[in-house]
C-alpha cells in the first residue's frame, strides 16, 4: 500500500512560480525535501527591483516604498531613511503571541512566501528569494507566534517574526533543535543579516502566506482523517453486515455528484471480494441508518468541498499577495488588496465543515456498532457485559470531540474588526479559520480512530467469514497496534495508537486517489 508522505529525502523540488500543485504543497509540508527555484523566474525579479530603484532614484512618491504605511501613507520619508523606514517597519510589527506555529507549517510559509515574492511583482532582491529558500533547504524554522494576524493587509505581525530573522532579529531554530537569534540563524546558512532595500520589508510583510500554510496543513490533515474515515466507514458495515446496494453505482449517477460517485466507487472497491457482503445478501435487511447508507453522499459532499478548497489555495499559494505590486513592463506600481485573504478565509471555513461532518458521521456509525438493537453484536462491544463497559466511555469521548468540532466549524470569515484607525476597516480572520483546523482534524483523528477500533472489535465479535483483502490487510494493521478488548483494560494507549492511525495509515490507492492532493 502507497504512503501518504511521498516525499522522498534530499529529493530537490523545482519551483516555478504560478504552477506549483497541491502534490508539492504537501511534499513541502512532510519535510525531506529541499527547494530551489526555477532559473527562468530571476529576471522577472530583477527587472522589478530595477523598477523600485528607478522610482527612488528619480524622487518620485510612491506608497509603499518612500511613504508610511496604513493610516500614515501620506508621511514622504526621506531616501536617507528608507532603510530605517524598512527595519522599522518590520521590528513594530513583531508583536504575535502564542506558541510558536509547527515547523511544517513554517516550511510551508517559507516556501510560498519565495514563490510570491518570485513571481516577480514585489520589487525585492533575489537574494531576499535565495536566503528564504536557504533556510528551508538548511532546515532552519523562524520562531513564527501562532497568533497576531487578522488576515487582511497581510499577515502582518506573524511574517514580520518570520523576516526579522532575514535581518538577524528574532529566534529561529536549527536542525538540531537549536534555538538561537536570528543573527546565528542567518551565519548558520552561511549569510549576514540583510539591510532592506526599498519596499523589501513591506513585500516581507504583506501577503497571506501564514494563512495560506495553516489552512494547507489543515486541508492535508483533513485528506488523511477522510481517507481513514472510508476505511473506518467500511469496517463498520462489515461489522454490522450492512447493505452493499445502497453503494451500487447507478444510484450515485442518477444524481451526478462528483464526490459522492467518487466515494460509492472507493467502497464498493474497498469490499471487493469480501466473503461477508454476499453471505447477509437475503437477511431481509432493507435499509441501515444513514451513518452507513449514506456515506457516500455525506463523505462525497465533504469531498466535493475539500476540492473546492484546494483549488481556492492552490492559487493563494502560488499568488503575488504583497501590495503595491510592480509591474516592471510599464514601470508602474499600483496600490492594491490581494493580501486580503477572504478566498483562503472561506477555503479554511470550507475544510473546517468537512472535517467536523467527517466527525460527525463517524462518531455516529461507532454509537450504532455500541447498539445491541441495531447492530446485531453484543452491548458496548464486550462479551461479558456489565463486569466489562467496553465501548461505552470511548463512545462519550468521541462524542464530545464531535461536539467540540461543531462549535469549532463556526465561520471565521463572518468576523471582522477594523484596524489602523479604520483604514483597515474590514478584514478576513483567515488566520484563525487555518490554525483552528489542526484542532479539528486532531479531534476527528481521534472519532474515527476510535470508530476502527470498535469496528475492527465488530468484526472479529462475530469472525466467521473474511472480508475483502483490502478490508482484512487494514484490519490486521490495526491489530498490529490495538489488540482485541476481551475486558475492560486501561484504553487511553489504544485511542492514541488509533488516533495515530488515522493521521498516517498507510491506505489502499482506491482511497487515496479520490483525494485532491493525490489525484
Amino acid at each position: 500500500m502507497p504512503s501518504k508522505n511521498t516525499a522522498h529525502p534530499d529529493a530537490t523540488l523545482t519551483l516555478v512560480p504560478g504552477e506549483v500543485d497541491l502534490a508539492t504543497l504537501r511534499r513541502i509540508q512532510a519535510g525531506g525535501v529541499k527547494l530551489a527555484l526555477d532559473a527562468s523566474v530571476r529576471e522577472g525579479m530583477q527587472r522589478a527591483e530595477a523598477a523600485v530603484r528607478h522610482i527612488v532614484e528619480n524622487d518620485q512618491v510612491v506608497y509603499g516604498i518612500n511613504t508610511g504605511f496604513g493610516k500614515l501613507a501620506s508621511t514622504r520619508i526621506g531616501n536617507d531613511h528608507l532603510a530605517e523606514l524598512q527595519r522599522n517597519l518590520v521590528l513594530s510589527h513583531s508583536v504575535g503571541t502564542g506558541e510558536p506555529l509547527a515547523a511544517p507549517v513554517v516550511r510551508m510559509v517559507l516556501a510560498t512566501k519565495a514563490v510570491s515574492l518570485a513571481r516577480g511583482h514585489s520589487g525585492v532582491r533575489p537574494a531576499l528569494v535565495d536566503a528564504l529558500l536557504a533556510l528551508f533547504n538548511a532546515g532552519v524554522t523562524p520562531s513564527i507566534p501562532c497568533k497576531g494576524s487578522v488576515g487582511a493587509s497581510g499577515d502582518l505581525a506573524p511574517l514580520a517574526h518570520m523576516a526579522c530573522v532575514l535581518i538577524g532579529e528574532g529566534r529561529a531554530t536549527l536542525a538540531d533543535g537549536t534555538v538561537v537569534s536570528g543573527a546565528q540563524a542567518m551565519k548558520s546558512i552561511g549569510l549576514e543579516p540583510f539591510v532592506l532595500g526599498p519596499k523589501e520589508g513591506l513585500a516581507l510583510l504583506n501577503g497571506t502566506q501564514v494563512s495560506t500554510a495553516l489552512a494547507l496543513a489543515g486541508l492535508f490533515g483533513a485528506e488523511d482523517v477522510f481517507a481513514a474515515a472510508l476505511m473506518s466507514g467500511a469496517l463498520s458495515l462489515e461489522a454490522i453486515q450492512g447493505s452493499i446496494k445502497p453503494f451500487d453505482a447507478r444510484i450515485h449517477a442518477a444524481r451526478g455528484q462528483p464526490g459522492q460517485i467518487a466515494v460509492a466507487g472507493a467502497v464498493r472497491t474497498l469490499l471487493e471480494g469480501s466473503e461477508i457482503v454476499p453471505s447477509h445478501a437475503d437477511c431481509g435487511r432493507v435499509q441501515d441508518p444513514y451513518s452507513v447508507r449514506c456515506i457516500p453522499q455525506v463523505m462525497g459532499a465533504c469531498l466535493d468541498n475539500l476540492a473546492h478548497a484546494a483549488r481556492v489555495l492552490v492559487i493563494e499559494a502560488n499568488a503575488a499577495s504583497d501590495n503595491p505590486l510592480v509591474f516592471s513592463d510599464t514601470g508602474e506600481v499600483i496600490s492594491g488588496g490581494n493580501f486580503h485573504a477572504e478566498p483562503v478565509a472561506f477555503a479554511a471555513d470550507i475544510v473546517a465543515l468537512a472535517v467536523s461532518e467527517v466527525g460527525a458521521i463517524s462518531e455516529r456509525r461507532l454509537a450504532l456498532l455500541l447498539d445491541s438493537g441495531l447492530s446485531g453484536l453484543p452491548p458496548f462491544l464486550v462479551r461479558d457485559g456489565g463486569l466489562n463497559s467496553g465501548f461505552m466511555i470511548a463512545q462519550v469521548t468521541a462524542a464530545a470531540l464531535a461536539s467540540e468540532n461543531k462549535s469549532l466549524a463556526h465561520p471565521a470569515s463572518v468576523d471582522s474588526l477594523p484596524t489602523s484607525a479604520n483604514q483597515e476597516d474590514h478584514v478576513s480572520m483567515a488566520t484563525f479559520a487555518g490554525r483552528r483546523l489542526a484542532d479539528m482534524v486532531n479531534n476527528t483523528a481521534v472519532v474515527v480512530g476510535i470508530e476502527a477500533m470498535a469496528a475492527a472489535q465488530g468484526i472479529e465479535l462475530k469472525r466467521k467469514l473474511k472480508s475483502s483483502p483490502l478490508v482484512e490487510a487494514e484490519f490486521a494493521s490495526i491489530r498490529q497496534k490495538v489488540a482485541f478488548l476481551e475486558r475492560d483494560r486501561y484504553l487511553a494507549p489504544d485511542i492514541e495508537a488509533m488516533r495515530q492511525w488515522a493521521l498516517k495509515a498507510e491506505l489502499p490507492a482506491a482511497l487515496l486517489d479520490i483525494l485532491p492532493s493525490h489525484s
